[in-house]
């Protein structure tokens, strides 16, 4: 068995909506049907009983080596904690080779999984040993370490039930909600909106204790210290017993309270340095330690920590004692899990010398025997809920804390008898407070009722029914889809929006280009949904980014597919027929939301076939509204975009929209039936996107087929009375629409400069020249400046090849070179003549073109 490919999907795919590793896993013979391995599925679960059941589709046929993998993949994962259900084995045309698809929530874990089921097939063939709790201990260890923590997490699944897209933006807890202008950030717990003013506030705990107390809430005295005799003397003067923290710590790391004598004080002291060069010596308050959780500017959550302790049986250890409480599987290291392991460190070990124990002590049946003196979490504390008993006055008292520190979050920590009683009666008061609380104790309690506090921040965040979107339009097919994309962006912005695009030529906010070459694919719609001033997104989604890593978004408002035709990097990655080619490009159509709308062409069955997939409304799009599809829509009340006595007609029931083409001059009256095609779908998605009409006519009007609108589609020029036209077509289709273009326009002898792409079929290559040998006069064959794997002069032999035959051309030259070709033409040219040029180099060869057409103009 032999992996030559692993890749990483981490969008909606061809497979499915889960993120998933895929690989090309080929099989010898022998491979390809386990049972005739003698013992090996048995073998392999005695090394795994856990494994998942080893079944193909059809039931009877047999299990390769392959389908193990993908089976061993996703049991060692569900086996590690992680939540996936969903693999796939597919068998390629190439005979013992298999695309492997399983699903991860964690990239890291999935490919690390992916490895160890490789190991444990390995093993089992050899029959080798497999150690399975170290596979799994691997596995577990690396999603604690890099999946979200609860406290972000719990905000995370709050935005996603609400339907707001998030993207994690760091290895840590950095995250993305909502798209484009509507985006919003947090850190853990801390969102963007707080302010670092606020934050340094809450995390100098004299300057809080200070500004709080002037705000007239409760808090114990205390103050500063500059070494460990200083932090003696300010316990004698607040009064023993006293609390030494960090002046700028959190998460309880070095705090140490209750403290009553002076060597306890310094190894305290010691402790605290440990974190921080600033220490602080405050009077210890007697009672229990509650954390209320702020969330703007109300009391969302309550939790009473106690100290980490176990009770004595007398006979165990503290030491053992305390590693059969860290053995409950809801304890972990950090903050992954609910609760922490409690540690032996010499904090701990200092707390059990004032209780007259050691770590090696068996204390007596029942005793409590605590381990540190504060209740952290993080230091092995638990949690109780007690929100449903919080008092309205200390409520109060907590949100007063965190409006005055100035914290739109707010953990606010509180020393008192029960937070069931106003403070100033129990003489009770507020110790701290924290910028990034933690959630975990809130969302899981040791003890007691979770609350909904990932609900609450996200609350704080969007407003009731804002889902944090902006438009999104998906745009896919075989041609057309750059003029489609730069076209709907037009209108979108016409209508005052600020609008990102991705497209074969670049990445633009607005009409700035912020990157260049083909940036049709996954990685460039992200940055363009990233950036803060994109109020609507058009994005051209081609197949290689759909194949490589899937799509950007989780659903899109408007998916619009072109058309499906021949020629469009058929045979590569196994898609070798129009309907493979058509499954890829409906991913756009199945991912639309379920108030969103597919536009699609109804001209194209392979397209018009789409539509049972989409979940959201369909729109069909084509010049003639007699066909079947088209009728039966509209009988129906659904939209249609048409062609009617020279005008665009856009209608759904009684409504209906004409615009003249006269008034669209990309379409030059209607004669250009690819271009109408192009603003068929165009407005249609625009209409999807819900932008007024006006805006629509507008742009239409000031959109035209130039080099700053639309270059390398359609440019049309005037050299020295002659047309030429440039244009970026480059397959058989593309070809058979620019034919049927140029054919509707006058002209007295017909030329055509031409290269190929290497990276296309023989047959796609020699159809090209097949199509536009039947309708020009003259063909300049040129080899372009990368030949994409072909070697020298085999795609110029392709292309006569094609000429061969049904060529009325009465000459056919070779040239090498593109803008040695171009100039030739050019040379060639008559007043009246017609010269279609299809450009490799977009950029270069239009600006060339452009140079000559200048030169002639002034000459």
């Amino acid at each position: 068995m032999e992996v030559s490919r692993i890749r990483a999907l981490r969008g909606p795919n061809l497979w499915s909506r889960h993120t998933s590793i895929e690989a090309i896993v080929a099989c010898s013979p022998d491979e390809a049907d386990i049972a005739v391995i003698n013992g090996l599925e048995a073998r392999l679960r005695e090394r795994f009983p856990d494994l998942g059941q080893l079944q193909t589709k059809g039931h009877d046929d047999p299990v390769s080596m392959a389908q193990v993998l993908a089976v061993a993949t996703l049991s060692l994962q569900a086996k590690a904690g992680c939540p996936v259900t969903f693999s796939r084995t597919q068998a390629t045309p190439e005979p013992g080779v298999y695309q492997v698809v399983v699903e991860y929530s964690e990239e890291d874990v999935g490919r690390l999984a992916f490895d160890l089921a490789q190991a444990l097939v390995a093993a089992a063939l050899a029959s080798q040993p497999f150690d399975l709790p170290g596979a799994v201990g691997q596995l577990r260890e690396l999603d604690e370490d890099i999946r979200l923590g609860p406290s972000t997490g719990a905000i995370v699944d709050a935005a996603v039930a609400r339907g707001i897209p998030f993207r994690r933006l760091t290895s840590g807890s950095l995250v993305q909600f909502g798209w484009g202008s509507k985006q919003r950030r947090i850190q853990a717990a801390e969102i963007d909106a707080t302010s670092a003013i606020a934050e340094s506030i809450a995390q100098d705990k004299d300057l809080s204790k200070r500004l709080l107390a002037a705000a007239g809430v409760p808090v114990p005295f205390g103050r500063p210290v500059t070494d460990a005799e200083d932090a003696w003397a300010a316990a004698l003067e607040v009064g023993l017993p006293v609390a030494v923290k960090p002046q700028d710590g959190n998460q309880g790391k070095g705090v140490t309270s209750n403290i009553v004598g002076k060597d306890h004080l310094m190894i305290a002291y010691q402790v605290a340095r440990q974190f921080s060069d600033k220490i602080m010596v405050e009077k210890y308050l007697p009672g229990h330690d509650f954390r209320l959780l702020v969330v703007g500017d109300k009391l969302v959550a309550a939790a009473r920590r106690d100290s980490p302790h176990v009770i004595g049986d007398g006979v165990h250890t503290i030491t053992e004692l305390v590693a059969e409480v860290n053995s409950d599987p809801r304890r972990g290291d950090g903050h992954a899990t609910p609760m922490t392991r409690i540690r032996i460190d010499e904090i701990a070990v200092a707390r059990l010398k004032l209780q007259g124990y050691t770590p090696d002590a068996v204390p007596a049946k029942g005793a409590r025997v605590m381990m540190r003196n504060n209740a952290n979490l993080s230091t092995g504390g638990t949690a109780t809920d007690v929100t449903d008993e919080v008092h309205p006055d200390v409520a109060a008292r907590a949100v007063d804390a965190a409006l005055m520190v100035g914290l739109d979050i707010c953990g606010v920590d509180m020393i008192c008898d029960s937070v069931g009683r106003p403070l100033e009666e129990q003489g009770g008061g507020i110790v701290e407070v924290n910028a990034t609380p933690g959630l975990r104790m809130h969302v899981f309690p040791s003890y007691g009722k979770g609350r909904a506090v990932g609900e609450a921040v996200i609350s704080t965040l969007y407003p009731e029914g804002d889902n944090g979107r902006i438009p999104v339009v998906a745009v896919t097919g075989t041609n057309g889809k750059t003029t489609t994309v730069r076209l709907i962006a037009h209108l979108l912005a016409s209508s005052g929006l600020r609008v990102g695009m991705t497209n074969t030529d670049g990445v633009y906010i607005g009409k700035r280009q912020i990157d260049s070459g083909d940036c049709a694919g996954p990685k460039s719609a992200r940055n363009v949904l990233m950036h803060p001033d994109v109020d609507a997104a058009v994005l051209e989604t081609a197949r290689g980014g759909l194949l490589r890593e899937g799509l950007a978004f989780d659903h899109c408002q408007v998916a619009v597919v072109t058309n499906i035709g021949l020629g469009d990097h058929l045979g590569l990655n196994y898609i070798t027929t129009v309907d493979d080619l058509a499954v890829v490009k409906r991913i756009i159509v199945q991912n639309v939301a379920s108030d969103g709308y597919a536009v699609l062409n109804a001209a194209d069955p392979v397209v018009a076939a789409m539509a049972p997939k989409c979940p959201g409304a369909i729109c069909f799009f084509a010049a003639d509204r007699g066909l079947p599809s088209v009728a039966a829509h509209r009988a129906q009340g659904q939209r249609v975009v048409y062609v009617e006595e020279g005008a665009l007609v856009a209608e759904q029931g009684d409504f209906a929209e004409r615009i003249p083409l006269s008034a669209v001059p990309i379409t030059r009256d209607g004669t250009i039936g690819f271009q109408v095609d192009n603003v068929m779908a165009a407005v249609g998605a625009a209409w999807a996107t819900g932008i007024g009409w006006q805006a629509i006519r507008a742009g239409l009007a000031s959109f035209r087929g130039d080099l700053d609108n639309a270059p390398g589609r359609f440019n049309v020029f005037d050299y020295r009375g002659a047309t030429v036209i440039a244009d970026y077509g480059h397959n058989p289709d593309a070809m058979a629409a620019l034919v049927g273009a140029v054919n509707a326009m006058p002209a007295q002898r017909r030329l055509v400069v031409i290269s190929g792409a290497g990276d296309r079929r023989d047959e796609d290559i020699r159809q090209q020249t097949q199509i536009l040998g039947a309708a020009f006069d003259e063909v300049l064959l040129y080899q372009d400046a990368c030949q994409r794997g072909r070697g020298d002069g085999e795609v110029l032999a392709l292309l006569r090849q094609g000429l061969f035959g049904a060529s009325r051309a009465k000459q056919v030259d070779e040239i090498r070179g593109e803008f040695i070709a171009i100039d030739a033409a050019l040379g060639k040219l008559r007043p009246g003549d017609l010269c279609l040029i299809l450009i490799d180099q977009i950029e270069e060869a239009l600006a060339h073109i452009a140079l000559r057409v200048g030169e002639a103009a002034t000459a």
